[in-house]
């Protein structure tokens, strides 16, 4: 390059090398405050009268509670915590224009603590833009967004600290993150760092009801699944084996290390437990004659429809036995 001939020139480039990568983080830093901003369009207040305080959402007062929700299609569905709308009078939404809409329930699914609301507008509302949330690895920065303790759209930021988080509930997967959740942030949206969603904050873990450092969000992909049924059927048909909790265990069983999953507490009803024999303290070992895991199970149930069967080998009281378990739909 014979414009390098010139030392000045040499010197010019050198520097121009040095300050490329900063003038791209400066513009690449740019372009995912935009996608925030933008996202920031789509999470709404959500104010709704209630008789009774529930962890996760703020109250004001003896009749009203705060939280948030997250636009999903331009004619008004909004998706937000179960929890915070349940057994509500009237539910209202503050868009981010200031305007407030009362709200309509279309459904709602208890196992992901998920509800879908609707807003009659004249004017086309502004969904937010999904993520992948199988795509998302630990270490990731995230931003939060939601009305915390009532304050107004509140914007904090973090990693993601764990995926799949799941409280012994096999029907259930969150995303962990440090990112400030606190009362009001219920039902808000966790973004990526181009401000794309990848989760809807549902969940802390406190000793004192305000942030700890961890916080849950149900995955993007979860959710739209969720959402998707609800708004086509009303509800969420999936297959059901009893209420339960499970902890993965390592242990010797006839001189062999066994993996299993341990069930911890039940309710014992539904079609695991309708025989009686199998109680607290019993242990999965095979689901569908592969190896007991998280992984597995959460698959079994999630890939299969009411009424598939599902077998597992279960250990009790020293004792294998079988389940060839027809799943049923929740409440049948």
């Amino acid at each position: 390059m014979k414009f390098l001939n010139n030392k000045l020139s040499r010197i010019n480039f050198l520097i121009l090398l040095v300050i490329l990568p900063y003038l791209y983080k400066d513009m690449s830093n740019s372009k995912n405050s935009r996608g925030i901003s933008k996202a920031a369009l789509s999470v709404v207040n959500i104010i709704a009268t209630n008789s009774a305080s529930t962890p996760g959402y703020q109250m004001r007062g003896n009749q009203e509670v705060v939280g948030s929700g997250i636009i999903i299609s331009d004619d008004g569905y909004i998706i937000t915590n179960l929890h915070l709308i349940d057994r509500k009078k009237e539910i209202n939404v503050e868009l981010d224009d200031g305007q407030i809409k009362i709200a309509n329930v279309i459904g709602f699914d208890e196992r992901s603590d998920l509800a879908v609301i609707k807003v009659s507008s004249q004017e086309p509302l502004t969904p937010i833009n999904l993520a992948n949330s199988k795509s998302i690895r630990v270490g990731d920065e995230v931003f939060a967004i939601g009305n915390a303790f009532g304050l107004g759209k509140t914007f904090t930021s973090g990693i993601v600290s764990a995926t799949g988080r799941d409280y012994g509930n096999p029907y259930l997967e969150l995303i962990q993150t440090d990112a400030a959740i606190n009362p009001g942030n219920s039902g808000g949206a966790l973004l990526n760092h181009r401000g794309n969603l990848i989760g809807m904050n549902t969940k802390i873990f406190s000793k004192t009801g305000s942030y700890a450092g961890i916080g849950f969000a149900l995955p993007s992909n979860k959710m739209t699944d969720v959402a998707s049924e609800i708004i086509k059927y009303g509800s969420v048909q999936r297959s059901w084996i009893g209420d339960f909790r499970v902890k993965y265990k390592r242990f010797i069983f006839n001189n062999e290390l066994v993996y299993g999953l341990e069930i911890l507490e039940s309710k014992e009803y539904g079609p695991l437990f309708e025989n009686g024999d199998i109680k607290v303290g019993a242990i999965i070992i095979s689901i569908n004659k592969e190896v007991a895991s998280w992984e597995n199970l959460t698959d079994a149930l999630t890939s299969s429809f009411p009424g598939d069967k599902i077998f597992l080998e279960i250990l009790q009281d020293n004792k294998i036995i079988t389940k060839d378990l027809r799943t049923r739909a929740q409440g049948t």
